[in-house]
């Protein structure tokens, strides 16, 4: 069975603060570790008050701190808004605290909107265009020091951090299949391109030191619950953070609801933008799952979900961890 991870945004719940939400943070990540779960990766997004880890390398290192097999990670930082050799530092640093479990997933976007981005003191276009070199020079700082390498990673190099590339068009599924390293499509919140990407990254794959053939995880909101119903009523969270912040004012992630009041347009959007969602009982998503699998061929799944009360999160997550046992049990072995 291919692997599960997860993919946390550190959200912060109307009436709590951001300091319970990296606390609880912690917890899930402890709680996934538990439950096999193979990676934690936390996601760069900056100015949304409804998440906490904008200083992702930050939360990493506290997540790291408190777990110790499960691999931890970035999903991802946002390279455009950093110096290659800043994130060369950090990532240096956080894989030398914590040696074979930390993971770069590198995305091309600001994570955030045009404000904020010239607020971050980033020339926005000429990074943004710049991202194969800055991907590249990633690379170098994590190789062996060359003669006469007058700039290095300290600590860093000699390191070799695996890199990921994250993306939710084509140019990422390109760029990945170019330098071999392995990628992550954000169908989670981006599902259109999904499939035209994988067979791009698949088809154009060429072999790296890192990696030898192509390894596709592809993102996924799970929403799990004892009943088809109570999964829905906890999936309205998502729901309302995707319509507050298309409506230009994002927030804290707000309670669940019986009916969401919003306009049919926006439903639509709504839907067509977590179309790449598992929502319901421990069966339904045991068959959503498969589903998903087998319409992707992917290689692993990052499972992520916005849930508002910690307590149903961690439950969901153990829906989900079952799911996949199940799964396992139905697959031939190879």
């Amino acid at each position: 069975m291919i692997p599960f991870s997860v993919l946390d945004l550190c959200p912060v719940p109307v009436g709590a603060t951001a300091a319970q939400a990296l606390h609880n943070t912690r917890d899930l990540a402890q709680h996934a570790e538990r439950l096999g779960y193979c990676r934690y990766w936390l996601a760069e997004h900056h100015n949304m008050p409804g998440i906490a880890s904008a200083a992702t390398s930050v939360v990493i290192g506290h997540v790291a701190a408190g777990t110790s097999t499960i691999r931890v990670g970035s999903g991802g930082v946002m390279l455009p808004n950093h110096a290659p050799l800043v994130i060369a530092e950090q990532f240096g640093t956080l894989a030398s605290l914590f040696p074979g479990r930390i993971d770069l997933g590198l995305g091309r976007a600001p994570g955030t909107d045009q404000a904020t981005a010239r607020a971050l003191r980033r020339d926005l276009q000429a990074s943004a265009e710049s991202f194969p070199e800055d991907v590249l020079e990633l690379q170098r700082l994590f190789g062996e020091v060359e003669p006469g390498q007058h700039i290095r990673a300290v600590p860093g190099a000699g390191l070799r951090v695996p890199i990921w590339l994250l993306g939710s068009s084509l140019f990422s599924a390109q760029l990945a299949a170019a330098l071999g390293l392995p990628f992550a499509f954000a169908s989670h919140f981006a599902p259109d391109q999904l499939m035209s990407a994988l067979h791009v990254y698949r088809t154009r794959f060429q072999p790296s030191a890192q990696l030898e053939k192509p390894h596709a995880m592809v993102g996924v909101n799970v929403f799990a619950a004892d009943t088809d119903a109570q999964a829905h009523r906890l999936f309205t969270s998502l729901q309302q953070q995707f319509v507050n912040l298309r409506r230009g004012i994002p927030g804290l992630l707000q309670p669940p609801v019986e009916h969401l009041e919003i306009s049919e347009m926006e439903r639509a959007g709504v839907a067509q933008a977590l179309a790449f969602s598992v929502v319901g009982s421990p069966e339904t998503v045991e068959q959503g799952l498969a589903e998903v699998i087998e319409r992707t061929g992917a290689d692993e799944l990052m499972v992520t979900a916005q849930i508002y009360d910690h307590s149903a999160r961690l439950h969901s997550f153990d829906i989900v961890a079952q799911a996949r046992d199940a799964l396992a049990r139905k697959t031939p072995a190879a």
